[in-house]
């Protein structure tokens, strides 16, 4: 077979998530919640989907999540930087309401995802920039794995450049999908044809109560 199939998970519920406060590059721990997620994750994908092998972001909300599916699966985890987040500099560990209060236009360059536009402070990334970053790096992957079935735990800002690749968009087109905690996204990959989409934000794990105590 001459593709890779991938599964493309954000990592687990943090604190700052419910805080809607931007974590970009700084390393936030999974919540309770979050542990819980990746727990249930990880006994889902031990039972249903056999996996070759994981690759997941160095931030610890990702590779903790990658290390619970890893207890289950057995799979080799290897870690792969170019997963992380888009770095937001100076802007890190704010809300989008506190920059917004304080400064209006650069919120506004925010909100409307101008693709050249860099926020302030060492390190951050453009829409372009981090795009080119994100892609490089799951192709590199994917075909490191071409004909296998590979795990790949990431961010909510990766699995959207993810999922606008697959599907064609640009990066100003507005969003429509979900990009939950710990949700599977399924996708495929080949040399000849890149990126596309098989299945998105399936959370079935986080919704069987049948064998195991309610989630909250």
């Amino acid at each position: 077979m001459h593709a890779t199939r991938i599964l493309a998970v954000r990592h687990g519920e943090t604190a700052w998530n419910v805080g809607s406060r931007i974590q970009g590059h700084l390393d936030i721990p999974l919540n309770p919640v979050g542990t819980e997620q990746a727990r249930r994750l990880g006994r889902a994908l031990a039972e249903r989907e056999p996996i070759d092998a994981v690759h997941s972001s160095d931030l610890r909300r990702a590779l903790d999540t990658a290390r619970a599916v890893v207890d289950r699966t057995g799979a080799p985890l290897a870690l792969a930087p170019g997963l992380r987040e888009r770095c937001f500099g100076d802007l890190q560990g704010r809300t989008f309401a506190e920059i917004s209060a304080e400064n209006p236009a650069l919120a506004e360059s925010w909100r409307r995802r101008v693709p050249d536009w860099t926020p302030p402070g060492e390190g951050a990334e453009s829409l372009n920039r981090f795009q080119a970053r994100v892609l490089a790096a799951v192709q590199a992957l994917a075909a490191a794995h071409l004909g296998q079935h590979i795990a790949l735990f990431t961010h909510g800002g990766v699995l959207d450049v993810l999922y606008r690749a697959a599907t064609g968009l640009g990066l100003q087109d507005a969003r429509t999908w979900q990009i939950g905690n710990t949700a599977v996204n399924r996708l495929i990959w080949s040399p000849d044809g890149g990126l596309a989409l098989v299945g998105w934000a399936d959370t079935t794990h986080l919704e069987d109560e049948s064998r195991d105590e309610i989630l909250t």
